[in-house]
């Protein structure tokens, strides 16, 4: 992640700290239908973690299917998987040998075929991880570009740099290129005389776009999944799809004087490159190919951490569309457990006021590779968090947990098994180890909190909260939870309001941050929440215009003392610290 360029800057200064309410213009026309991925909230799943079904301490598809039920109950509108592919696992299923193959470690094609089918007759739709910039060096396409075989010779980036017999394989590498895990981005392959470049780890070598076979062939896996009937992708990493010609160096950020970190180089060459762009419309093609043939929309959403100037490119245009939307990080990367109202007013309109017209905005609290909200945000913001992200404009995208609590877990270095920290080394590796926010599920309060058979360890140790009442039972058995505070959010996406409603959004003061959704005939909703440690009381009635003598709470963070069905009048709301509420003008118009 660069730190932000001057369009980023002027935009985060004319978001200043101001009383007013700042208005964004409607999402989308009131007449104009919208998909399935605009409705639902996208819930993210990482396959290893949710639910073990064979006693092994690895989450499987079984699992999963055994499941679809209560995701089905808690209302979400999609399921994503991260990789189930075919995988030596070094990168834990992100190095893919087969792309046309379950991993036996998650089950069958079979066992995917009954997934799918059971998610769809449950109303939920399917989403594939498509990883594009790498392989695993265990594909049959490597082995062969290895061996230098005719139509596989170019498929991966190869290169040597100058002579020099005092190197240690007598060239220096192409390069000062760094990999994401640290190190040199370069390789050397003794079989065949040459460096290859590798963005992650060792054993994930780059696949190179530049070879008209491997953009043939990365369509084709996309064909293979769309004929299976999946209903979209997440693409993984698509930033490091393409990289500049003959390899040129790259400067150093002065972030940092870790010559081995990836962040010590700024990464203009390898990155964002504008190919990338191109290509993403070529696969927006062959979804809307699809979407036309069977009348069913098709999704593709980029995983892209940068810039506003650089990530809303890849929305396209009108003409060549890209992308439904990239995923919109700024909640991730501008925001920590001490921002503040101004803090997070910013980070939404570094997005909406950036996103181009006509275009679709999301919401993404965490994922698989980012701290979970409570242990990143603050654990008393939990609901607060949800609440704003689930009712601004747009996609709203759950990973796994977030909906009951779920903390990070601390992983010792004997136990930790992500590439990353284990390249970073005993002294380093809690300073980059995903590990703690990929612990297992937690389902209940028996043996490993219900993830798999008792007396089996887990592949990542359980977070012990899970016996303090951070589980899906507990919660759905309690008076006040997060997971009701989160179905009732679900629930709310369903308005017409928060589906189509204008947005004002407005910084009550230093720690009380509010926006308004608001519709033509139909209740208008407010949500607003102190981010603080203190108590505050704060009039909506002086910031947001019309609002009635009373509001309902429809839905309240669990340690609010005014819950919901409660009502309150807006020139006087009180809010104790980290609390969110989310108020409806008419609750009956509105359920």
């Amino acid at each position: 992640m660069r730190v932000l360029g001057i369009t980023a800057v002027l935009c985060l200064l004319a978001a200043a700290v101001s009383a007013d309410p700042v208005r964004v213009r409607q999402p989308k026309a009131d007449d104009e239908e919208l998909a399935w991925w605009q409705t639902s909230v996208i819930y993210q799943i990482y396959p290893r973690s949710f639910k073990d079904s064979n006693g092994d301490g690895v989450g499987d598809l079984r699992g999963i299917i055994n499941q679809l039920e209560y995701l089905q109950q808690l209302g979400v509108g999609a399921v994503w998987l991260s990789p189930i592919y075919q995988s030596p696992m070094v990168d834990l299923g992100y190095d893919i040998s087969n792309y046309f193959e379950i991993d036996p470690v998650f089950g069958t094609m079979d066992d995917f075929n009954e997934f799918r089918d059971k998610a769809h007759s449950l109303g939920l739709q399917v989403m594939m991880d498509y990883v594009v910039s790498y392989t695993s060096d265990q594909i049959e396409w490597f082995q062969k570009s290895l061996r230098r075989e005719d139509g596989y010779d170019e498929w991966y980036v190869w290169a040597v740099g100058e002579r020099n017999e005092s190197a240690p394989h007598g060239y220096n590498v192409p390069s000062n290129w760094l990999s994401l895990f640290r190190g040199s981005a370069w390789e050397w392959s003794e079989e065949r005389q040459q460096f290859y470049l590798h963005s992650f780890t060792v054993n994930q070598p780059d696949l190179n776009y530049r070879d008209d076979g491997v953009v043939l062939q990365m369509k084709d896996v996309l064909r293979f999944w769309l004929d299976k009937k999946v209903d979209g992708f997440r693409v993984d990493a698509v930033s490091q799809m393409y990289e500049a010609e003959g390899f040129p160096d790259e400067l150093p950020s002065g972030l940092t004087n870790d010559t081995e970190a990836n962040n010590y180089l700024q990464h203009v060459q390898t990155q964002n490159r504008p190919e990338t762009y191109e290509m993403i419309k070529q696969w927006r093609a062959i979804l809307d190919e699809y979407q036309a043939a069977d009348g069913k929309a098709k999704a593709m959403m980029l995983e892209v951490y940068d810039d506003p100037e650089i990530v809303m490119p890849y929305y396209g245009t009108p003409e060549e569309p890209g992308a439904q939307f990239p995923f919109n990080f700024y909640f991730i990367s501008q925001l920590n457990a001490q921002s503040n109202a101004s803090d997070v007013n910013r980070a939404v309109h570094l997005w909406m006021d950036n996103m181009p017209e006509g275009n679709w905005p999301n919401w993404v609290l965490g994922n698989h590779d980012q701290p979970r909200v409570g242990t990143r945000l603050g654990v008393a913001r939990k609901d607060l968090f949800n609440m704003i992200s689930l009712l601004l404009p747009g996609t709203a995208i759950t990973f796994m947990g977030e909906e009951i609590g779920m903390e990070n877990t601390h992983v010792s270095w004997e136990d930790t098994v992500d590439p990353w920290a284990l390249n970073a080394g005993p002294d380093l590796y809690e300073s980059v180890t995903r590990d703690p926010e990929r612990t297992p599920f937690q389902w209940n309060t028996s043996a490993n909190a219900g993830f798999t058979d008792e007396g089996v360890k887990p592949w990542l140790p359980v977070n012990e909260n899970y016996l303090q009442g951070i589980n899906v039972e507990s919660e759905l058995e309690a008076d006040l939870s997060h997971i009701k505070v989160y179905r009732k959010l679900v629930d709310a996406r369903g308005w017409r309001v928060a589906q189509r409603g204008a947005l004002d959004t407005a910084i009550i003061s230093e720690w009380v941050f509010a926006f308004t959704r608001t519709l033509d005939g139909e209740p208008t909703v407010v949500v607003v929440g102190n981010l603080g440690t203190d108590v505050e009381t704060v009039d909506l009635s002086a910031t947001f215009d019309g609002l009635p003598d009373q509001l309902t709470v429809h839905a309240a963070s669990i340690s609010s003392s005014t819950q919901s069905g409660a009502t309150v009048s807006p020139q006087s709301v009180t809010l104790e610290a980290g609390v969110g509420l989310v108020l409806v003008a008419n609750s009956t118009s509105a359920a």
